[in-house]
């Protein structure tokens, strides 16, 4: 299988503060709307790789002020999402959309399963095993820590106006989601989405699933609505804006699992 990726391509990922002392692992799965040369423009025009069907706009940005308050690790992802989604199981459902939003994506229609590998492994397993090489370090000696996925979503969908701020998403473990959720909720300014606008829960999805719970680590999902975060100054702002919420939280899940073992 030929590499995808050629000189002058962006990495597949991105780490900022490694070392940071957090106990807990900061992840952007949507960070960027980079392309491969290779794969030229999809087919689509800038403006559309643009829109949220290319990337999680104004993630990148509050996930690194996030990582800055918190002093926590982050990883980032260094293509969009439509030459493959690091956030769904490759070659599944959502991996390389033929539509997205109601575009057609020219250059993903038809994938065989060769194509599909090779965007996975120039894109997708290296973002992967990053963040597992982070996960290895960060619990090295037994040390539990916190896994949060920081995402952005359209306000609007299918003519639907999304009239959350925030969401959190989370499957079957309480112990992150359930203290965020309270915690942003102290805030009556904000309207908060439990498993909302959508849920962690969906067969797709990919990174929760594959890193977080067979470790059995704390994890969740944050979402924040796009028209919140169009600038990076915006963005920026969210990120140091929810930096406390989630820093408590984090402190109480690692507390709920100090109690369960002793």
């Amino acid at each position: 299988m030929q590499p995808l990726l050629r000189p002058g391509d962006p990495p597949p990922f991105s780490v900022f503060n490694e070392q940071g002392r957090a106990p807990l692992l900061l992840l952007c799965d949507h960070a960027s709307k980079e392309v491969p040369q290779a794969l030229g423009d999809l087919g689509i025009a800038g403006s559309e790789l643009a829109r949220h069907i290319g990337w999680d706009i104004g993630g990148l940005d509050a996930a690194i002020e996030l990582a800055k308050a918190l002093d926590a690790p982050l990883v980032s992802s260094g293509y969009s999402r439509l030459v493959i989604d690091c956030n769904r199981w490759p070659g599944g459902e959502g991996s390389t959309p033929e539509i997205s939003d109601g575009t057609v994506i020219p250059a993903n229609q038809g994938l065989s399963k060769e194509q599909v590998d090779a965007r996975a492994e120039a894109c997708f397993w290296p973002y992967h095993r990053e963040v597992d090489r982070l996960l290895d370090a960060m619990t090295e000696g037994g040390r539990t820590v916190c896994l949060l996925v920081m995402h952005s979503f359209t306000p609007v969908m299918k003519g639907f106006v999304r009239p959350w701020h925030v969401g959190v998403l989370w499957n079957d473990d309480p112990r992150l989601p359930e203290p965020l959720l309270a915690e942003l909720r102290r805030d009556s300014s904000l309207v908060v989405g439990d498993n909302e606008p959508y849920s962690a829960r969906a067969a797709y999805e990919y990174t929760l699933t594959a890193h977080a719970r067979p470790r059995a680590l704390p994890h969740c999902s944050l979402e924040v609505r796009q028209d919140l975060m169009s600038t990076p100054d915006d963005a920026r702002a969210w990120g140091r804006r929810l930096a406390p919420a989630i820093s408590t939280s984090v402190e109480r899940a690692l507390s709920q699992g100090a109690e369960a073992s002793g």
